[in-house]
Parts: C-alpha cells; sequence; structure tokens
C-alpha cells in the first residue's frame, strides 16, 4: 500500500529541474562563447578609428535601442527598483572595463584578471544572496582558476596581477560582472513574475549611461572612422548590437535559474573560447598547457552540474526562492 504514494511521485518532479538545469547552463554557456570573441569586433572598429570606449557606447545604445524595440511589451512589467539601477551601473562597469582592457592590453591576460569573478562572486553572492559556497564548490573554483592559471601564466609575464592600465581594467571590469550577476540573481528572486528579457533591456541603458562619459573621459571626443569605412563601421556595430542583445536575453534565463556561483563557473568558458578564437584571428598559438588549463575549466563547469543536481532548490525557478 505505501508504495502506491511514493513510486509515483519521485519521477515526475526530477526531469523537469534536469530539465531547466541543462537549458540555464547551456543559455550560460552560449553567452560565454558570445564574449569569447567579442573583443576581436571591437578591436576592428578602434583599427577604423571609432576608439574602443567609443566603439563600446555607440555599440551599447544601439543595443538599448533594439532592446527596447524588441521587448517593449514585456517592459510593463518593470517595476522601480533600486536592483535595476544597480544592475545597469554594474553592467556598464563590466562593459567598459572588458572592451577598453581587451582593446588596449594582451586579450587573454585581461581575460585572466577579468575572471577572477568567481572569487568576488563568492562575496557577493554570500552579502546578497545569502549563498554559501560548498567544500566541494570551493574546490571547482580552484579547479577553474588554477586551469586558467596554467593555461595563461608564463615565466616572462609572472603572475596574474596587475600590471597595467588595461589590466586594471579588466579586473575592474570582473568585479562589476560579479556584482551584476548576483543582482540579477536577486532581481529574478525579488520578481519572479518579470519577464527576464526586461533586464537585457537594463543592462544595455547602463552600459550606454556609463559608457558614453567613459569614452568622452578616456578616449576623449573626437572620432576619425578610416575614410570609406563608415558603412563598414555603421554595419558591424548594427551586427554586433544585435548579438549581444539576442545572447544577453538567453543569459537572462540562465541567470534567473542557476546560482551566482554556479553562473561564475560556468562563465569560464568563455577564456576557452577566447584562446580559441585568439588563435585563430589573431594567429596567437594555443601550447598545451593553454590546452590543459582549457580542459580545467570545462572539467569545472562540467563537474558543477553533478555538485548541484539533487539538491533541492539549487535549479529551481527564481520564484522558488522569492522569500531568500
Amino acid at each position: 500500500m505505501s508504495t502506491k504514494s511514493i513510486t509515483p511521485i519521485a519521477a515526475p518532479h526530477a526531469a523537469p529541474a534536469d530539465r531547466h538545469a541543462v537549458k540555464a547552463s547551456l543559455s550560460i554557456l552560449l553567452g560565454a562563447s558570445v564574449w569569447g570573441v567579442a573583443w576581436f569586433p571591437y578591436r576592428v572598429l578602434a583599427g577604423w578609428g571609432l576608439g574602443g570606449l567609443h566603439a563600446a557606447a555607440l555599440v551599447s545604445a544601439v543595443a538599448a535601442g533594439l532592446s527596447l524595440l524588441a521587448f517593449r511589451r514585456q517592459l510593463a512589467g518593470l517595476r522601480p527598483h533600486w536592483l535595476f539601477v544597480a544592475i545597469g551601473l554594474a553592467a556598464g562597469v563590466t562593459n567598459a572595463g572588458f572592451v577598453w582592457g581587451s582593446v588596449n592590453g594582451h586579450v587573454m591576460r585581461v581575460l585572466l584578471l577579468f575572471y577572477l569573478t568567481p572569487v568576488w562572486t563568492a562575496l557577493f553572492a554570500r552579502l546578497f544572496l545569502h549563498e554559501r559556497l560548498s567544500p566541494a564548490g570551493l574546490g571547482l573554483v580552484a579547479l577553474a582558476l588554477s586551469g586558467a592559471g596554467r593555461m595563461l601564466w608564463t615565466p616572462q609575464v609572472g603572475v596574474p596581477l596587475p600590471g597595467s592600465a588595461a589590466e586594471w581594467s579588466g579586473l575592474i571590469g570582473g568585479m562589476g560582472f560579479a556584482v551584476n550577476n548576483v543582482l540579477s540573481r536577486r532581481a529574478g528572486q525579488r520578481f519572479p513574475d518579470m519577464d527576464a528579457r526586461v533586464r537585457t533591456v537594463v543592462v544595455y541603458l547602463g552600459c550606454t549611461a556609463v559608457g558614453v562619459p567613459a569614452a568622452l573621459l578616456m578616449d576623449g571626443s573626437a572620432v576619425a572612422v578610416v575614410p570609406g569605412a563608415q558603412v563598414s563601421v555603421a554595419m558591424l556595430v548594427l551586427g554586433l548590437a544585435a548579438v549581444l542583445v539576442v545572447s544577453n536575453s538567453v543569459v537572462q534565463y540562465g541567470l534567473q535559474r542557476l546560482p551566482a556561483n554556479r553562473v561564475s563557473l560556468l562563465m569560464l568558458f568563455e577564456i576557452v573560447i577566447a584562446a580559441l578564437s585568439a588563435w585563430w584571428l589573431a594567429t596567437e598559438v594555443l601550447s598545451w598547457k593553454e590546452a590543459a588549463g582549457g580542459l580545467c575549466i570545462i572539467a569545472a563547469g562540467a563537474l558543477s552540474g553533478l555538485v548541484h543536481r539533487g539538491r533541492p532548490g539549487a535549479t529551481a525557478p527564481a520564484g522558488a526562492e522569492a522569500a531568500a
């Protein structure tokens, strides 16, 4: 008699949770892949005379316009709250730091400093979300960061500490990225019924609000586009903005459904994509150390799914934790 009440209950709830976890993880990996190659079009725009931060500000403004147009119906669900202001500002710092650092510095070194985010995420997630990093999760952070160190460290460059303005820019951008992820997760908990795509609009409005004054302050007001490249610049800006809006709206799905610490691990996949794109697009050689480090990062991201599987609430939609 008792088996009747036990057997039908366990199976139906596990499968949807697993499906949500897989879809959310894939959405984060997709976003990481896009940003793993985004440095290249920004460098192209800078080479055409637009300047790194001017390119970032212009792309952000176009992306804000596209997202406002695409998600105008979802904006009815936006609620005034300090979280959305903070998310926008954090996204702006992230974007400006990433673009300026990757355009003006060594791409892989800047990304290494940018992706110290698991450290900052663990601190901010504890502060804002009350998420505790388990011993297994701490081990995965160590595995991922050791992989990044193995992948990018060379005796000539030294330990991964900021050695230039571009590297400091990457480090600060990484802090902003951690804050953005944590607060996006918190917003999903606080407003579980609000469409996650609304935060894409908030993100690019924030990137524009931070990017324009940053461009004027650091790159100056003068812009000299290479003669004959105006059409190419416009097409690349529009195309890049459209890709970023789509990828960010997909990423918001994962941010709302995965713990912030797990997101920070999955996003380390960007380093692997960046290394491959640098090898392909900039003819940088991928050594065996970089390949081994990349495998460590991939392993950490994959194992994070096993660590969180079977833990109630770990992959539930944000609405299940609205009271947190």
